[in-house]
């Protein structure tokens, strides 16, 4: 692919410019869950750094795939068949993305799904290197999916890196924000885990060359992301009701 910068003054490349860049937001969300789930580990002081580093890693990754998407092609090519399925780079980096998201988030739900512990057995936060590590390793996952879809999107260069760029400025603005609401509401801190499970067997599958439709899980996720928001808000008014009806 060249890099020819004048095509987005044409009226068809800035529509596809914008689909792409909205496209890229909405493949992010899962990155900024993971994100927003693993930096709450540290300290409060370390966490927003840990998220601009984390999707800051994120942007590098993309572009980094970007300039070579001439190799990135090759890794759909089968590199072995086992048990007459075919398996080629793409499908292994998926699947092991897939099972390390999976393992992580099951753990972290394990560890929620304990409850309060005592004040002595409370795990001491998280090294700052450590969680950056385990942000590398997503990063890598969701770049790699991310990019190969907006191969199948557009065919100029620049409208893909012009995007890529954009869709993470965009969620840089707004990843501190989603990470107190996670946050604040144990609830919603559920949610999100239980949707990155949902995004773990999805590459999974897909690298068993099991495609499921991106657009209902991100439908379901933001269907049920509107329900607890309103059980958030009726439980705070029936809690405001009930104080003031008690003065």
């Amino acid at each position: 692919m060249n890099l020819d910068w004048s095509v987005l003054l044409q009226a068809e490349s800035l529509i596809a410019l914008g689909t792409l860049t909205l496209l890229e937001i909405v493949l992010g969300i899962d990155n900024i869950l993971f994100i927003s789930i693993v930096s709450s580990k540290l300290p409060k002081d370390q966490q927003p750094r840990a998220r601009v580093i984390g999707l800051a890693l994120a942007l590098v990754f993309r572009l980094i795939l970007l300039s070579l998407i001439s190799v990135l092609v090759q890794f759909k090519e089968p590199l072995f068949t086992l048990f007459s399925q075919e398996f080629s780079g793409r499908d292994l980096i998926l699947l092991a993305g897939g099972i390390f998201l999976l393992v992580k988030t099951i753990r972290e739900i394990h560890h929620k799904a304990e409850g309060e512990l005592e004040e002595s057995e409370k795990p001491k936060p998280k090294s700052f290197g450590g969680v950056i590590f385990m942000i590398i390793l997503v990063d890598m996952v969701f770049s790699f999916d991310s990019i190969l879809t907006a191969v199948g999107m557009v065919s100029e260069l620049s409208i893909m890196i012009v995007a890529v760029v954009i869709s993470m400025i965009i969620m840089l603005v707004f990843v501190n924000k989603i990470s107190a609401l996670i946050e604040r509401h144990p609830s919603i801190q559920m949610l999100a885990l239980s949707f990155l499970i949902l995004i773990a067997f999805v590459l999974i599958l897909d690298g068993f060359h099991v495609e499921i439709e991106r657009g209902f899980v991100y439908f379901a996720l933001f269907f049920s992301l509107m329900v607890e928001i309103l059980n958030i808000r009726s439980t705070r008014k029936k809690k405001m009701q009930s104080k003031y009806g008690n003065d």
